[in-house]
């Protein structure tokens, strides 16, 4: 990633003087070893660039939504916002961001409510409605109206909502290995919040490894994915996971129960989807019939199939990679992006 190095200092340097009072990982017990874990807003884990917040009230609640805006590295009136999948916050688009703003965009990535360094409610009426509307009010008071969007996992679910509620302010809509490519519920039985709430509390640090490395990484672990545990094992251990498992359960059902599927037939704006085709990502496999989890989350046929239902689409399919090619593989996901945004 030679190209990205120059930049990657100078905005690394800029990530240090963050308004984010974030410190370190999680704490460590010197004498010990017991790591005290990460409160519910990650308040010791720090982001690759600034983060900011902003205030809103939703559902007669304070809350406040963490983002990073990462002005463009060169004069550019182009923007572009990404939206993170369920399992990881906003920070994991380090290298995404640094490219894309080397390319001249203003960078924009919320954490939604209930993820990464955002509140994290006790209580809260969850749908894909309500994030796009937390997130159309956020890029309000940045004064963005027209943007690319860009949705990862469950990203890709939100972005394909946001798009279909507001698709006057989207002028490209981009895909990478979205989940919602078919209705699960109509696959599997429904599991309640209550019981997706006690598999959350009953976690575990070896289980958290071991659903990346079989669901993300065939098997196949690099040190370099070690980071991406410290987030998910350090809310386990700290002092606020029952509140992290909770809204974890709530999000879960939200995912299931409000499905993309039968609009993607509405978008009209162009619109790219970038899977890696070995992900095999269904929401209730893991419950499902032995013979019906070999026809869930077939992302080869799936692109395929919801290519069609779209006016202006086109797929792009990364050989042999999975559920995140650009944590995998980052310059080959690059290239396939660059050449479509």
């Amino acid at each position: 990633m030679k190209m990205l190095l120059p930049l990657s200092l100078s905005l690394i340097l800029c990530a240090c003087a963050s308004s984010d009072s974030n410190k370190s990982a999680p704490s460590i017990n010197a004498k010990k070893g017991i790591v005290t874990g990460f409160d519910a807003e990650l308040s010791a884990y720090k982001y690759p660039f600034e983060v900011k917040y902003f205030d809103f009230k939703s559902q007669d609640q304070n809350l406040k939504m963490a983002y990073m805006d990462i002005p463009a590295g060169k004069p550019s009136d182009k923007v572009i916002v990404l939206l993170h999948g369920k399992n990881f916050p906003g920070a994991y688009f380090e290298h995404v961001i640094l490219g894309l703003n080397q390319e001249g965009y203003r960078v924009i990535v919320p954490d939604q409510i209930g993820f990464g360094k955002s509140t994290k409610p006790k209580s809260y009426q969850y749908s894909f409605q309500t994030l796009a509307t937390n997130t159309k009010s956020l890029l309000q008071s940045l004064n963005v109206e027209k943007f690319i969007l860009l949705g990862h996992s469950m990203g890709g679910m939100l972005a394909t909502r946001f798009s279909l509620m507001y698709p006057e302010q989207v002028s490209k809509l981009l895909l990478v290995n979205p989940i919602g490519l078919e209705d699960w519920k109509t696959m599997t039985s429904y599991r309640s919040i209550d019981d997706g709430y006690q598999a959350e509390l009953n976690n575990s640090p070896e289980k958290i490894k071991k659903y990346q490395l079989d669901s993300y990484y065939d098997g196949k672990w690099k040190a370099e994915y070690d980071k991406w545990l410290e987030i998910p094992t350090g809310w386990l251990q700290g002092p606020d996971y029952p509140v992290i498992a909770w809204n974890a359960a709530l999000t879960s059902d939200m995912i299931f129960t409000q499905p993309v599927y039968y609009e993607f037939k509405n978008l009209r704006m162009p619109v790219v989807i970038i899977n890696g085709n070995r992900d095999r990502t269904a929401i209730g496999k893991a419950w499902a019939s032995e013979e019906m989890k070999k026809k869930m989350g077939l992302y080869p046929e799936m692109g395929k199939n919801v290519v069609k239902k779209i006016t202006k689409a086109k797929l792009i399919e990364l050989k042999g990679l999975g559920h995140m090619p650009f944590i995998e593989d980052f310059e080959r996901f690059w290239r396939a992006l660059v050449k479509n945004i």
